[in-house]
């Protein structure tokens, strides 16, 4: 030490420095402490001002008088100005953009309309739109759109929910999908209100009871956003799980079953119609083998002022890629795009081979009955087209499907592709047994009008019978902002 103030005092100008340094460093400590200070200041009074919301609270304006930072986020799913390679939040007319879907979904309400889905905040008057829905589908349709249907079904039960008629319940169902389809209001923590995903979990030996944090943050989002369908005359909504979630063990369910969702309208065949199974194949994928949630990237962790919460903004992580995806990954911006990009080109391409070959089966097949040919001739074949279309239909159904588990949708579309050219293969045998002339000439169904028309579809009358629905509503639609 005597030779340091020997030094200092020799030397008044770095006596002078150490102080400054010595005072910058006091300041900064101080700062630091202040700011931590008031950050636990902050966050008592947050937990302090929140009252328990009522337990069949259906509107989140109403929990955002005490959550303002998540509602004022949540709001923002109504925002339409981002498009990426495979989505987004732009409306787009996914008929319009691929025509071969119309074929594909001959005889199915797809085939009518079928656009992209929106964010959370439009989900009840997209629903109410839509040209499929209409007089004969079920209250069921309705599950994943409103927390109204947790109110409904606490009032009527479950089975009598599932019983209702989807036109008797639309005065009721006014709220899009908010704050109490995933919260207990009492406590604010993650609950799984719907009972579909408690009971798949229940028949795989699961206790959802005991599930931790971070598996809500995935499963809050699998109550939806998964593979389903409705069981019985009832229409009970079911998750077809049991078996396991790869496309593979929910075609056994389906198959034991005996369970087809529609008859196809030029082939004949019994057909499975994926709904949207995004939470089987994120299971697939090297995100959730990370353990990585799904509102990891989706709803990743957002700070303002002293309080850190989970941003409600609800969207692609390719609109937040520096509070998503570099949270972990290091390289930039337009690397990390283009890594997902490269991904979801080349599926793509596999993707339109299946849809290629799907469609001349289709219409071969439909050739196939025009020429007489019989039952037991097509049972095989017809089982061939349904194989090939599940797969081709489970890989294509979630937008993200081909980031969130590339190798597995590879696998699934090239056992697709497979499958659909050994249908084609015994068509032909059949098709020349039958006298018919090969290749049999494909329609022009260069336009989503041209499909349409080629199925047979009347869309004037779809469409005024629509608008006469919707004028029928109070004020047209009944959405409440």
């Amino acid at each position: 030490m005597s030779d340091l103030r020997d030094f200092l005092r020799q030397n008044v100008w770095a006596a002078w420095v150490l102080f400054i340094i010595t005072l910058g460093l006091v300041v900064v400590v101080g700062l630091l402490a202040t700011s931590i200070l008031e950050r636990r200041v902050e966050m008592k009074t947050a937990v302090k001002q929140f009252n328990p919301i009522n337990e069949m609270e259906t509107d989140s304006a109403v929990w955002g008088q005490q959550f303002p930072r998540q509602y004022g986020r949540y709001l923002e799913t109504k925002e339409m100005d981002f498009a990426s390679r495979e989505g987004g939040n732009v409306p787009i007319d996914m008929l319009e953009r691929d025509p071969r879907l119309v074929v594909l979904w001959a005889g199915y309400g797809f085939s009518k309309d079928y656009n992209q889905g929106r964010g959370h905040y439009y989900t009840i008057e997209d629903i109410q739109k839509t040209l499929r829905t209409g007089s004969p589908q079920p209250m069921t349709c309705f599950t994943c759109k409103s927390p109204n249907v947790i109110k409904a079904m606490n009032e009527a039960g479950v089975e009598n929910f599932y019983k209702g008629k989807w036109k008797d319940g639309v005065k009721d169902m006014v709220h899009a999908i908010g704050c109490l389809d995933c919260h207990d209001p009492k406590t604010m923590k993650l609950k799984i209100t719907r009972p579909a995903l408690n009971e798949a979990l229940e028949r795989q030996g699961q206790d959802p009871s005991q599930l931790n944090h971070q598996q809500m943050r995935s499963l809050i989002c699998a109550q939806c956003h998964v593979e389903y369908y409705f069981k019985g005359e009832e229409k009970y909504l079911t998750f077809p799980w049991d078996k396991g979630l790869s496309v593979e063990e929910m075609e056994q369910y389906y198959d034991e079953a005996r369970f087809k969702d529609w008859v196809h309208g030029l082939s004949k065949a019994p057909m499975l119609k994926a709904q949207h199974p995004d939470y089987e194949v994120y299971k697939m994928g090297i995100h959730a083998q990370r353990g990585v949630a799904c509102a990891d990237c989706h709803m990743p962790y957002r700070r303002e002022g002293g309080e850190k919460f989970t941003d409600h903004h609800i969207q692609s992580p390719l609109n937040n890629i520096a509070n998503s995806c570099q949270v972990c990954h290091r390289e930039s911006e337009e690397t990390l795009r283009q890594n997902v990009f490269e991904r979801q080109d080349k599926i793509r391409e596999l993707r339109i081979r299946a849809e290629d070959i799907l469609v001349q089966a289709h219409v071969e097949a439909k050739a196939a009955w025009d020429a007489g040919a019989t039952e037991e001739e097509m049972t095989n074949i017809l089982n061939l087209i349904r194989k090939s279309q599940w797969r081709w239909d489970f890989a294509a159904a979630g937008h993200g499907s081909s980031f969130h588990a590339p190798l597995e949708i590879m696998r699934v579309l090239g056992h697709s592709i497979d499958l659909a050219q050994q249908a084609r293969l015994e068509l032909n045998g059949v098709l020349i047994k039958r006298g018919v002339a090969l290749p049999v000439i494909m329609p022009d169904i260069s336009t989503k009008e041209k499909a349409q028309a080629y199925i047979g579809l009347d869309m004037p009358t779809f469409i005024r019978e629509k608008a006469e629905f919707l004028k029928s509503l109070t004020g047209g639609t009944n959405v409440k902002d």
